[in-house]
């Protein structure tokens, strides 16, 4: 069996969640999902699992972060454009997402970050290997 990545993600809005995943380019697998958190696809290897808070908090003893004030991670992902990644960038704000910070150019990677309506923070980047620096 292939290696796979899920990140879970404790979400107040379920619907708000999966909306604004869905306008990021993730699709619903529904058969991960309920009413409790959805299963949302990146690709064969990533996911996301957006889950209640009352489900989130069962496979933990800590306190939930507010992520709206403070940092629990940075998620990335690698992109095959500048303009695929602003596409995703524009529709996740069209979605809630907001925009903490401006573009970021080392001239091989361009990168941008987009935090949910939780507050969790993704980047996404387009690496140019032909750009790389060479000393």
């Amino acid at each position: 069996m292939a290696k796979q990545v899920f990140i879970n993600l404790a979400v107040k809005d379920l619907a708000k969640a999966e909306a604004f995943y869905s306008a990021l380019g993730f699709s619903n697998n529904p058969q991960f999902s309920d009413d409790t958190g959805n299963c949302m696809v990146w690709s064969d290897s990533i996911y996301v699992m957006i889950l209640n808070h009352e489900k989130f908090l069962s496979f933990t003893n800590k306190p939930l972060a507010d992520t709206k004030t403070s940092i629990a991670g940075i998620y990335t992902i690698s992109v095959d454009s500048v303009a695929e990644m602003n596409k995703i960038i524009e529709s996740g704000l069209g979605a809630g997402g907001k925009e903490p910070n401006e573009i970021r150019d080392y001239g091989f990677m361009q990168q941008r970050t987009i935090e949910d309506p939780d507050g969790n923070t993704w980047e996404f980047f387009y690496m140019d290997e032909s750009k790389f620096p060479t000393e």
